[in-house]
């Protein structure tokens, strides 16, 4: 049975061109051009997965997420942002977004998304538990918000159990130093990129990360980090 996607976008030139692909792609779609109209159409008949432009006239995207949320968690969303706008991206996620993909983008990379969107939902209502995060010898339970290596909990703070769940929910995911400190410290906090780099390393040591050889959380040079499962 085909997935059902529902676009919010007030381009009708992306609309055309979202509709066009992801039908060709074997999706059925319905679209809307503004967000309360995109509201009303994600009440009356849920998608499997929404494709969510966060600028829109009437209700924007965040606002739209954050109703969403409120009786919604396991909906699969995909952000649409601007180029540049890094902090559109970090509040989309923080709002419930599971992904983003920035404008120009290339329809080969939003395919690419909305399969890997909908295949982790699929694995999810299957009896993949929500709460529980695995990767490698790391486990990661969202409802103890307890981490383990190798079957052993780790002694974690509440801020660096915060830091590793930032990056195990976005796995491959590059992120500058201000996105992670906006997302996990708060965008008023007064930190700078060696706060980061500190937890980095303090992350890898519980984790017994090899630091010039690290297997999770990798170092991409001149932008940030990214974490590999």
């Amino acid at each position: 049975m085909s997935a059902s996607i529902l676009v919010i976008e007030d381009d009708p030139s992306i609309v055309l061109g979202l509709r066009i692909n992801l039908q060709r792609a074997g999706y059925k779609v319905r679209t809307a051009t503004g967000g309360r109209r995109g509201m009303v159409e994600l009440l009356t008949d849920k998608p499997d997965l929404l494709i969510l432009d966060l600028m829109l006239p009437g209700m924007n995207g965040l606002e739209i997420l954050r109703e969403l949320r409120k009786t919604d968690k396991t909906l699969p969303v995909l952000i649409l942002t601007a180029m540049g706008s890094d902090t559109d991206k970090v509040r989309g996620l923080d709002f419930g977004a599971n992904d983003y993909v920035t404008k120009p983008f290339s329809i080969a990379e939003l395919l690419a998304r909305v399969r890997a969107s909908l295949r982790t939902a699929t694995l999810q209502q299957n009896g993949k538990p929500h709460d529980i995060l695995r990767a490698g010898a790391i486990e990661l339970d969202r409802e103890r918000h307890s981490v383990s290596l190798d079957g052993v909990e780790l002694d974690l703070t509440a801020r660096e159990y915060r830091f590793l769940l930032f990056f195990m929910e976005r796995p491959e995911r590059v992120f500058t130093r201000e996105q992670i400190l906006s997302s996990v410290w708060g965008f008023d906090y007064g930190g700078t990129d060696r706060t980061v780099d500190n937890f980095v390393s303090i992350l890898r040591r519980k984790l017994k990360e090899d630091a010039e050889h690290p297997r999770h959380l990798m170092t991409v040079w001149g932008i940030g980090y990214r974490f590999v499962p």
